[in-house]
């Protein structure tokens, strides 16, 4: 008897489609509020357009509407094909789409006009904290849902970091916006002081541990094989680097309050942690990359797995950056300059954005019935518009932060600081001028990469709504971990 039972692409294409359009609009606010630094007049003195306002749209629009969208619909995507079953509770799950969305919109369209609770990462008030909250609890519950269904015992690795990311930034989210409202548009946090600190840092660093790499891990491990067309390098070491990755990342966040009033014990636990992170995290980035022994001859042809390589290279560079920054000696000079920027940058843009952008080009093809990317020459373009662009960029603000770090630390023979603080302005003032450049490179590539899912999909473009049946292919007993190349 043939198998009619199909997956459940209609909500994972919807996902692809929000992620290209809040890639632009994220990336479009980024390059504006980068163009404020180097020409401070085109705030227009207007409040809502100033730095301080720009700024926490740019972080919101990129991290959660840009990549949120994409972490939730290639969880969709995995879940269903190393299950061999169809999405749970599909009605829950577009849902989950529209509610996300609405949370994005929400988010944006009211931080500009300082309703905001002013918390890295956290911005957003306690009206949109709930929805946000709701749509997560229902994105776990149709995650997990799918997971209990599977038809293969087997529970691949890639759903183990989707499902750590998912439960850890839902209990991080209510903890840290845990708030007292006091009118609609206000609220004050329960927290107090140092412990707000330290509960906002908990919260800031887990969430690039979490939705910034336990989420794209997930991505990694399922994608990267697919397009190497071979087995994960390390199965096992795989799962040696999940247990030792999560159960580490929790205690680093104090290596944001270096210096701070936080009790000196606690900041030399964070930086303990972030000094042993290294090696779950050079973990992951090996297996993925060695996944590619044998295959390398693919990146000639596959701008997708150029993409996932050049990610994992700058998931290596940005952790190894991340734990010696976290050294006392090492932060002193780092702290509150461009250096962190670069890190954070290099982390975002090298790693986050691309091993996205290649898993969304693996995957839009076969989510919309197509048997390859309209353009390969297109994928080509935005592999080079968004390697120049954030080399430009990090480059731009690893000077620049060193360069802070030695003025303010420069002090004469009697003492005194030797340069005032505008001197530092004006001496990085061309690196954010180049800092702006490599922000509209990778602007542009985002344009490219919504260009090509639009003609990628012309054929198909009502199904972008409609279903396209792909079929599920019958359990196999014998199947092994690692997701098979021609498995569909």
């Amino acid at each position: 008897m043939p198998n009619t039972e199909y997956y459940n692409d209609h909500v994972v294409r919807l996902f692809l489609l929000a992620s290209a359009v809040w890639g632009i609009v994220g990336m479009l606010i980024g390059m504006y509020a980068a163009a404020e630094l180097a020409w401070p007049g085109l705030n227009l003195d207007i409040p809502w357009m100033t730095f301080s306002r720009v700024r926490p749209d740019h972080t919101f629009g990129v991290i959660f509407a840009f990549g949120g969208s994409a972490l939730m619909g290639t969880c969709y995507y995995v879940v269903q094909r190393t299950g061999h079953t169809r999405l749970a509770w599909g009605k829950l799950a577009e849902l989950t789409f529209w509610g996300w969305q609405l949370a994005c919109i929400l988010s944006m369209a009211t931080l500009p006009f300082g309703i905001t609770q002013n918390k890295e990462y956290a911005e957003p008030e306690w009206f949109i904290d709930i929805l946000i909250a709701v749509v997560w609890v229902s994105f776990g519950a149709v995650f997990f849902a799918t997971l209990a269904r599977r038809r293969i015992r087997h529970i691949y690795v890639a759903n183990w970091y989707y499902g750590a990311f998912i439960i850890a930034v839902g209990l991080l989210h209510i903890v840290n916006n845990i708030a007292v409202p006091v009118s609609l548009t206000k609220s004050y946090p329960v927290y107090s002081g140092v412990v707000d600190a330290m509960v906002q840092w908990w919260y800031g660093h887990n969430a690039v541990a979490f939705f910034l790499t336990a989420g794209f891990l997930g991505m990694m491990y399922y994608f990267v094989p697919r397009q190497a067309q071979q087995p994960l390098w390390s199965y096992r070491f795989s799962i040696v680097n999940f247990w030792a990755l999560i159960s580490m990342y929790m205690w680093a966040g104090s290596h944001h309050l270096m210096y701070t009033a936080l009790p000196d014990w606690v900041q030399s636990v964070g930086m303990a942690f972030s000094l042993v992170l290294l090696m779950p995290s050079w973990g992951s980035a090996a297996n993925g990359l060695f996944t590619f022994n044998g295959s390398w001859h693919r990146l000639r042809d596959d701008p997708a797995a150029k993409f996932m390589v050049i990610a994992l290279v700058f998931y290596a560079a940005s952790t190894f950056e991340g734990s010696m920054m976290a050294i006392k000696t090492v932060n002193s000079l780092s702290h509150y300059t461009d250096w962190t920027v670069a890190h954070v940058h290099s982390g975002s843009l090298g790693w986050v954005a691309m091993i996205t952008i290649g898993s969304l080009y693996a995957m839009a093809p076969r989510a919309l019935g197509r048997p390859a990317m309209h353009s390969r020459r297109g994928m080509e373009l935005h592999f080079w518009l968004h390697v120049s662009g954030t080399l430009f960029y990090v480059v731009a603000m690893w000077v620049a932060g060193v360069t802070e770090g030695i003025m303010w630390r420069a002090t004469g023979p009697d003492g005194a600081l030797s340069y005032p603080f505008i001197d530092s302005l004006l001496a990085i003032r061309p690196l954010y001028i180049a800092r702006w450049f490599g922000g509209f490179l990778i602007w542009l590539g985002m344009w490219v990469m919504a260009w090509n899912l639009w003609y990628t999909a012309a054929d198909a473009r009502k199904k972008i709504i409609l279903p396209i049946p792909v079929p599920i292919p019958e359990p196999d007993s014998h199947q092994t971990p690692a997701p098979l190349p021609a498995a569909t």
